[in-house]
């Protein structure tokens, strides 16, 4: 079948033109001084350009052949131990024999180094074979990954400087299991009676006389949980709330003499799912679990946060694969359908269908890598700082970068995690409409496309979390920093009438609509909470903006978040293509296609969030609506 890098030229576009490696390669190789770095960016980027070549040979090869397969592929509990489908096992044999999970890992770990973006990368080409699969692999080298990055956030992390080089870690076994093939780890978080609501959770963390953890409670919904390192947050503190949580590695098992395992942890049950049928989702309880601390006590959800917006830039290479297969999916069978003297795909409607499938693509994409791109780079940056020797200019400059990137991941993440997921189901549904009747039977494999699909907005966090997540950020960012907001609405208005190129234009007045349905938000939700004050002096509105509550005070806000963060979705998007579109005019078709294609819904969720609420908000408070002439 080829290569599924070599066929995906947006993709290509990206490694060759698109990601500024420069950063990404110089902190990867400890400012060039890693023993056997490459000698070039050149030379680095041509190996992971190659690297991706080989993976997306596989994966067409390999794995995409096997779908079937790999749906009817279902793992099953048998005297405690998970058993695992041949197809299954097969395949991670190859992936660990050409070093996949170690991909990202450093050399002198068994690794080959590459950055965080490659393994990203190569995830949306597994995926496009089989999410499954995607799901599964990423709990290989992730976990390791992750491990690294708690090392050096608790200091425990040894690290040599001539040359630079990590010589050990609290988590070595681990790592070593995981770049070899013979373990993988888990993220531990969903409970009964507790998913989003991580404050709800009751699994227990003991420390005991001697000063070492144990673990007690049952976790749910746990991808790749019949694995041996369970990375698990757990209460500590007597106390409500966040703060009572910490966050543990525990193993699942201990090796024997003889080699047997001395089960620590048990699988309860494998769930069957309505699709990601050959990963794993187990029931796992932990009975006085030996654990090791991650950081300190009381940190769990700030740890475990790391892990999770990981996952979720992960989620979006993930729903790109789906998405991607959909598509080409749609296209092939297209192109050869006949019907009223010409193939489908030159019948308007469904040309459009096509298109806007592609565009939305090419659009998540442009997030995922500069979402992934940031995320990298504040992270590597980290290291630098605290292992490197650096000259006070080099110091002072990645400390700024580090802020920079850590705040331009972090407002992109959801973004990303919200569109990709639900753009993804969209497609897959498309892709079974355009096959008509044989998109609806399982032998051309579409309607598997939209079972993988529907848990993306679920897990990981669900869309619902995630808009409200944006919500939040970009409101207290304006009340912490109004005169700002005031200078980029100002800025955008003035864009908005006086640019001379007609694109910029374009984007400056979306730029507008965000910035004005923020604006309409955070005035209503601040003339609220001043009718609760006798007086308005200056004092009392410091106060006043100074003494939010979100769940009190936010539920207009809440009520629109989704429609929100749509906007702001649309306009990050419209200003990465604009971005690319300076440095490289062929990208200017795509822009054009991204603003056709978000210019009118921006508009019309503008005036959802400035009309519609006031009739739900009052029927949820028990009380009469605001009338239209008080708005």
């Amino acid at each position: 079948m080829g290569s599924f890098y070599d066929d995906n030229a947006d993709l290509r576009w990206y490694l060759e033109k698109g990601i500024d490696w420069e950063p990404v390669v110089r902190l990867t190789e400890y400012d060039w001084k890693a023993e056997d770095a490459p000698e070039s960016l050149e030379e680095a980027v041509e190996m992971y350009r190659d690297l991706l070549d080989l993976i997306g040979t596989i994966v067409a090869d390999e794995i995409a052949p096997r779908w079937r397969e790999l749906d009817e592929a279902h793992s099953v509990l048998k005297d405690g131990e998970v058993i695992t489908a041949p197809v299954v096992n097969e395949i991670f044999n190859q992936l660990g024999e050409i070093g996949f999970f170690g991909l990202s890992l450093p050399r002198e770990l068994g690794g080959m180094n590459a950055p965080l973006l490659v393994f990203q990368l190569a995830a949306e080409l597994i995926a496009r074979a089989d999410t499954s699969v995607c799901a599964h692999a990423g709990f290989h080298g992730g976990i390791a990954l992750a491990a690294l990055s708690y090392s050096i956030r608790e200091g425990s992390l040894e690290f040599e400087l001539d040359p630079p080089r990590i010589t050990g870690t609290p988590y070595m076994e681990m790592i070593e299991e995981i770049v070899a093939g013979e373990a993988w780890g888990s993220m531990d978080i969903t409970e009964p009676g507790a998913g989003s609501d991580m404050a709800a959770m009751r699994t227990r963390g003991e420390q005991l006389d001697d000063g070492s953890w144990v673990v007690t409670g049952q976790k749910i919904f746990i991808t790749s949980g019949h694995g041996r390192w369970h990375i698990v947050i757990a209460r500590t503190e007597a106390e409500e709330g966040l703060g009572a949580m910490s966050l543990f590695l525990v193993p699942a098992w201990q090796h024997g003499e003889d080699g047997e395992r001395l089960r620590t942890v048990s699988v309860d049950g494998v769930e069957h799912k309505l699709g990601h049928t050959a990963s794993t989702t187990c029931t796992v309880s932990f009975d006085r679990s030996p654990a090791q601390l991650i950081g300190e006590r009381g940190d769990g959800f700030k740890q475990m946060l790391l892990l999770m917006n990981n996952a979720r830039i992960g989620v979006g290479f993930e729903c790109l694969g789906v998405a991607e297969a959909a598509w080409r999916a749609a296209k092939a069978y297209a192109a050869e359908r006949p019907s009223m003297g010409k193939t489908i795909d030159r019948h308007e409607m469904i040309a459009q269908m096509l298109e806007d499938m592609q565009t939305d693509i090419q659009a998540i994409r442009a997030m995922g890598v500069t979402a992934c791109w940031h995320e990298e780079l504040a992270q590597k940056a980290n290291i630098a700082l605290k292992y490197l020797p650096l000259e006070d200019e080099r110091r002072a400059e990645l400390e700024r970068d580090q802020r920079r990137h850590q705040r331009r991941a972090r407002r992109l993440t959801p973004l990303l995690k919200w569109y990709a997921s639900e753009a993804c189901v969209d497609i897959a549904r498309n892709s079974i409409q355009i096959h008509g009747g044989s998109g609806y039977i399982t032998e051309t494999g579409v309607e598997k496309l939209l079972r993988d699909a529907m848990v993306f907005p679920i897990y990981e966090g669900t869309s619902q979390i995630q808009s409200l997540m944006v919500m939040k950020d970009t409101l207290m960012g304006m009340v912490k920093a109004p005169k700002r907001f005031i200078q980029k609405l100002t800025a955008a208005r003035w864009r908005s009438l006086s640019a001379r190129d007609p694109l910029e234009k374009r984007i400056a007045t979306l730029q507008l609509t965000s910035l004005k349905a923020v604006q309409f938000l955070l005035t209503r939700l601040a003339s609220a909470k001043a009718r609760e004050l006798p007086i308005l002096d200056p004092g009392q509105w410091s106060k006043m903006m100074g003494d939010w509550d979100p769940k009190r005070d936010f539920a207009l806000a809440m009520l629109h978040a989704e429609r929100l963060t749509a906007i702001l979705h649309d306009v990050a998007v419209a200003e990465l293509l604009w971005e690319q579109t300076k440095k490289d005019a062929e990208r200017q078709e795509l822009l054009i296609r991204w603003l056709e294609r978000v210019e009118a819904r921006c508009r019309f969720r503008y005036d959802e969030i400035t009309t519609t609420g006031l009739r739900l908000l009052a029927k949820l408070e028990d009380a009469e609506p605001e009338s239209l002439a008080a708005r």
